[in-house]
């Protein structure tokens, strides 16, 4: 049995507490919202992110520090916006025997990525603990109620990798140990690039237009190759992308119903500017900031990213959905 603190309880961080604590292991959460952590004590749910799904046996808290407390595994499910200020907050009360695992990806301000910084600011104050990712295709909903998903976990030392997918694998969320954090980062955050990308179609679809599964797999595949030319060029090994890390999360994500920026592109597809969209969503779509740092990244590298550019030309209001559509379809 482990010891595992989970700082973050959206979707994804109550549904991999439930899931670790059905599997007989020691789990507390932390939250920063009083609806959340009342509804998790009170009623034993969270009915704001994960309604439908029993978290009995997770001790929910609002104070980091005691959430911290006794843990040997720290999870840090947490969204790139905020990730790196809890990071800063937990500093003080990180010990030796401390794992961190990051479920965060991308790029962070200074255009490194975010688990770079995370090892940075450890190393600024210090601290040498493990570090690990976690990235595949692990939409919360089917995740929590049991269907059987795979995901990797990535750390430059491989043996850290090994232990954490041992340890915290259970019957249905099966861990598969790499070294590559880096390309399991990169292509974790650029997958939410894609789904936004997809979820244009849905929308499109429901006003009547150009939407079908046609146009969606054009511009996966599009999405998917200038990925697979780009983001080795940023550092992530060229295979990453065809594992859990790279194809299996981004078909997930760019399909799936659940999924939070396929479901941010349905609402651009349909007519809604990226602030009205953004107004109507309770959970993060992290793509819109993700497509922001690629095009930043690749400017910086003189790569050229027509799709990356044809998603931002949108969300900067200066061509609509069809035309974006278009654009992507071309590359494909």
């Amino acid at each position: 049995m482990a010891h595992i603190a989970v700082l973050g309880l959206g979707n994804w961080g109550s549904a991999i507490a439930r899931l670790w604590a059905l599997d007989g292991h020691n789990v507390k959460g932390w939250t920063i919202e009083q609806e959340v952590y009342e509804s998790i004590t009170m009623e034993g749910m969270n009915h704001k992110y994960l309604p439908g799904f029993s978290l009995e046996g997770l001790d929910a808290s609002m104070h980091i520090e005691e959430t911290l407390e006794g843990s040997e595994i720290v999870v840090l499910a947490l969204p790139s916006s905020v990730i790196l200020d809890v990071v800063e907050e937990i500093l003080p009360h990180i010990r030796p025997g401390h794992v961190l695992l990051d479920l965060a990806k991308g790029l962070a301000p200074g255009k490194r990525l975010i688990s770079q910084v995370i090892l940075q600011m450890l190393n600024d104050n210090n601290m040498h603990n493990p570090l690990a990712v976690l990235t595949g295709p692990t939409i919360a909903p089917e995740a929590a109620a049991g269907v059987m998903t795979t995901a990797l976990v990535a750390s430059e030392d491989v043996s850290v990798a090994k232990r954490l997918a041992s340890t915290l694998t259970t019957p249905t969320f099966i861990l598969h140990p790499a070294s590559d954090p880096e390309g399991a980062e990169l292509w974790g955050a650029f997958k939410n690039v894609v789904a936004l990308a997809c979820g244009l179609v849905d929308g499109l679809k429901k006003t009547g237009s150009l939407g079908g599964d046609n146009l969606k797999a054009a511009i996966f595949n599009a999405g998917f190759r200038e990925g697979c030319l780009l983001l080795p060029q940023l550092g992530a090994r060229a295979e990453v992308a065809f594992g859990p890390a790279g194809l299996g999360d981004l078909y997930v994500t760019a399909t799936s119903p659940h999924g939070r920026n396929r479901r941010m592109g349905e609402k651009l597809g349909s007519g809604l500017t990226l602030d009205e969209a953004l107004e109507e969503m309770v959970m993060v779509a992290e793509g819109v900031r993700a497509a922001r740092m690629f095009r930043d990244r690749a400017e910086d590298l003189s790569i050229d990213v027509p799709f990356v550019i044809a998603l931002n030309t949108l969300l900067d209001t200066y061509i609509d959905a069809e035309e974006c559509c278009r654009r992507m379809v071309a590359l494909s």
